[in-house]
C-alpha cells in the first residue's frame, strides 16, 4: 500500500490539494482540487435552538485529541448511511503521524465510556481542514462541531474547509466557493510568519506560517465550578456564549 510522506501531505494542503482513496482497500491515493470549495464561516455556523440546548445541557462529554486513533478508526467504517469510505490504510497511516507531529486534531463525543461521534481534521496555519466527520447517536456530528468553531475562533483560525458541500454541511451554514476565492483565503490563512504550525515546531511548507491555537480554548476560565464540568476545562455552556457572542 502507498505510503504518504507526512511533509508531502502538509505541502499540498498548503496549495488546496489533498488525497482520497477510492475505498477502504484501495493501495494508492489520488490527489484532489476541486473546483468549488465548500467552506464553513466561523460566524456563520447555524445553531439551532435544539441544537443549542443539545449543547449547553451536556448531551455528551465532548474532548479534544484524547482518542484520536480510534476517532479516524471510527470515521472509515462503513455504516448504513455511508457504505463506502475514501479514508484507506495510508491516509490514516499518515494522519496519525500528523497528529503526533501536533497537526492533526480530533474533536470525540461520548456516551457515557463510548464514543459515539466526533471528527477530525488538519490544522495548518490558521487553517483547519475538516477530514471527516461521524455520528452513532443523534446530534453527535453537529455537537463536535459547534466545539471545533468554538475552539478555532478562541485559537484565532480564519479558516474551516470543508472539501466537499452535503446537505448536512449546507444545514449548518457552509456555502460554496471557486477555486481562486478560496486560494485567496488559504493564503491569508497561511500568512507568513515566525511561528510553526499549531504549536509544533515544522519544516517544509509549514516552518514560516503563523499559527492558529487550537487548544487556546481549554485556558479559558470556566464558567461553571470544575465539579459541574461534564467535558473538561470548559462546559457546554461556555460553548454556546462562545458561538452566540461572536457570531
Amino acid at each position: 500500500m502507498e505510503m504518504l510522506d507526512p511533509q508531502l501531505v502538509l505541502g499540498a494542503y498548503a496549495i488546496g490539494v489533498f488525497p482520497m482513496a477510492d475505498d477502504r482497500e484501495a493501495d494508492s491515493v489520488y490527489w484532489v482540487e476541486p473546483r468549488t470549495r465548500a467552506i464553513l464561516p466561523l460566524e456563520g455556523f447555524r445553531l439551532t435552538t435544539s441544537l443549542r440546548k443539545t449543547i449547553a445541557r451536556d448531551r455528551f462529554r465532548v474532548t479534544a485529541d484524547t482518542a484520536f486513533e480510534r476517532m479516524i478508526a471510527l470515521c472509515a467504517e462503513s455504516a448504513a448511511d455511508r457504505p463506502e469510505t475514501w479514508i484507506n490504510g495510508g491516509i490514516e497511516r499518515a494522519f496519525t503521524a500528523l497528529h503526533h507531529l501536533g497537526f492533526a486534531h480530533s474533536i470525540e463525543c461520548w456516551d457515557g465510556d463510548e464514543l459515539v461521534g466526533g471528527l477530525y481534521g488538519l490544522a495548518l496555519g490558521r487553517a483547519f481542514f475538516g477530514e471527516s466527520m461521524v455520528s452513532r447517536r443523534t446530534d453527535a456530528s453537529k455537537v463536535a462541531l459547534a466545539w471545533l468553531i468554538a475552539r478555532l475562533k478562541a485559537g484565532g483560525f480564519t479558516l474551516l474547509d470543508c472539501q466537499f458541500m452535503t446537505d448536512h454541511l449546507a444545514s449548518l451554514g457552509a456555502v460554496e466557493i471557486g477555486r481562486a476565492d478560496y486560494c485567496a483565503l488559504l493564503a491569508g490563512a497561511l500568512a507568513g510568519g515566525p511561528e510553526g504550525a499549531t504549536g509544533s515546531s515544522a519544516s517544509g511548507a509549514a516552518s514560516s506560517v503563523v499559527s492558529g491555537d487550537f487548544f487556546a480554548l481549554d485556558r479559558l476560565p470556566p464558567s461553571a465550578p470544575p465539579s459541574e464540568v461534564v467535558s473538561g476545562p470548559v462546559a457546554g455552556q461556555d460553548i454556546v456564549q462562545i458561538l452566540v457572542h461572536t457570531s
